[in-house]
């Protein structure tokens, strides 16, 4: 990770299927390096099972990255594998890393069916089982005739699964709005669930579409053949891991180690373990695999959300969140593709709360901050019958130009207050005229003494987002008073 580094998620859920994505990467790549990006995160690359509609968490191949005729495309959502490529060298010559989003979970699209003994579980408690074991059709056969053994010849059949939540030959087995009524969780040959997983639900192996069985030793060579070629192909510096909760703890640890080994030493990688009401939860995943990955910070994204929604007090803002108890394995956000309005873990954060969120993420000391390009670049879309209409966040731009130029040194915290809180960074020797102020409240407006550091004495300082007319001089001690409006934040930096 770059000093002061900083990741777009260059995508989000509605994101249009018109096949730029990737043209848009390299022609916004400059713009985003001068903003103050040090890192893209793509969305998944490959062949999902709706073809161009896909957003690409329904993997079907991971091998095509908009390269051969499947699922009715060429191209994925986003572009072609030629653009993929020219994409990530276009970040990279203007020193962006890439991240590169992996669905290992579940595969989807299946070409062919096979008879496959099963349980019936419930999707509440997975190891809950309903009646007698049974035979169903299910789509777990995965040739890819389309790519015709190019790169690999490996084919996926049930034995490489544990489970899905379709019968072919029970299409009724529904829930009056459409969903499955069941799990079917594969038997025979002794298979059973991964044991090393998150125990919501009894046991949360099970997620969705055909559940890969991570206990394979077919499918975890299969998987780090995948991820070796994928690597060298495309010379990405790290992974966005999707779902790490619902496979087996020890998977990854081993895959990373392998990678890192082979590949790159230091390869990043970030997990999904989404679980904003436990944080232990996820310093446990972090133990458990040895530190190989850092995690988004579902506790802090929560704390947003509620602050933004309800009376919140300011000095528990940090309160219970990853980037307070293990900094240095926590990748801030404000919001993600999950979510945003119409989705599964729809939980937005107010807009007028927004400012203040990216303040604490982007201005302060601890955390690896993720800005979600809607927030940047707003977006518009339709869904479940409601015009979604996302602007952009006002002044981000100055805070992301603000933690590059000004956001080091020794930082003081000010979290003393129910509504306004606040803290300042000290400066170092490395950045000319670093150094800054941050005071922030979701309610009235006014002002805080804070310490600048002796050094600062007699320095004069302007909020960089404009949102305060006045100067802050600092007095002989190191200390100023610095102002912020009512539900506003301002980030003071030094006159020059």
């Amino acid at each position: 990770m770059a000093t002061n580094g900083t990741i777009i998620q260059f995508f989000h859920w509605y994101y249009p299927n018109t096949g730029i994505l990737w043209k848009e990467i390299g022609e916004k790549a400059k713009s985003l390096a001068e903003m103050g990006f040090t890192a893209l995160w793509t969305p998944p690359a490959y062949k999902g099972s709706a073809g161009v509609n896909d957003v690409g968490y329904s993997i079907y191949d991971l091998y095509d990255l908009g390269e051969f005729d499947q699922k009715e495309s060429i191209r994925t959502k986003y572009g072609t594998k030629n653009e993929l490529i020219h994409a990530i060298r276009e970040a990279h010559a203007n020193r962006l890393q890439v991240y590169g989003d992996i669905v290992f979970n579940q595969k989807a699209g299946g070409d062919d069916i096979e008879f496959v003994k099963i349980v019936r579980v419930k999707k509440e408690n997975a190891n809950f089982v309903l009646g007698e074991s049974d035979w169903i059709e299910a789509w777990t056969v995965f040739n890819f005739p389309g790519r015709n053994n190019k790169y690999s010849d490996f084919k996926w059949n049930w034995e490489h699964f544990d489970g899905v939540d379709y019968a072919n030959n029970y299409p009724d087995e529904k829930d009056p709005y459409g969903n499955p009524l069941y799990i079917y969780k594969f038997v025979d040959r002794g298979k059973d669930w991964e044991k090393l997983v998150g125990d919501e639900n009894g046991n949360y192996d099970y997620l969705m579409c055909n559940d890969l069985d991570m206990n394979s030793a077919a499918v975890r060579t299969e998987l780090s053949r995948w991820g070796k070629w994928f690597v060298e192909l495309t010379d990405i510096d790290g992974f966005r891991i999707d779902a790490v909760k619902h496979i087996e703890y020890s998977f990854f640890r081993n895959w990373l180690e392998y990678l890192r080994k082979q590949l790159k030493e230091y390869f990043f990688a970030v997990g999904e373990y989404w679980n904003p009401d436990h944080v232990n939860d996820l310093l446990k995943y972090i133990e458990m695999t040895k530190g190989c990955m850092s995690l988004f910070d579902a506790p802090l994204h929560k704390n947003f959300y509620e602050a933004s929604r309800n009376y919140y007090d300011m000095r528990c803002i940090l309160n219970n969140t990853l980037v307070q108890i293990n900094p240095c394995k926590a990748v801030t956000l404000v919001d993600n593709h999950d979510t945003q309005p119409c989705q599964a873990l729809e939980s937005w954060v107010d807009y007028w709360f927004k400012p203040l969120a990216y303040a604490i993420i982007l201005l302060r000391e601890q955390g690896y901050p993720c800005v979600f390009y809607p927030d940047l670049y707003g977006a518009g879309y339709t869904d479940h019958g409601f015009n979604i209409d996302l602007a952009p966040v006002p002044k981000l731009t100055e805070m992301i130009r603000a933690r590059k130029l000004y956001a080091y040194g020794n930082q003081n915290d000010y979290f003393d207050h129910s509504n306004m809180v606040g803290w300042t960074r000290e400066g170092d020797n490395d950045h000319e005229n670093s150094g800054l102020a941050v005071l922030l409240t979701n309610g009235s407006g006014g002002s805080k003494w804070m310490y600048m550091g002796k050094n600062s004495a007699g320095n004069e300082y302007h909020d960089y987002l404009n949102n305060r007319t006045e100067t802050v001089k600092i007095n002989k001690d190191g200390w100023g008073e610095f102002w912020v409006n009512e539900k506003s934040v301002s980030v003071w930096v030094k006159q020059k």
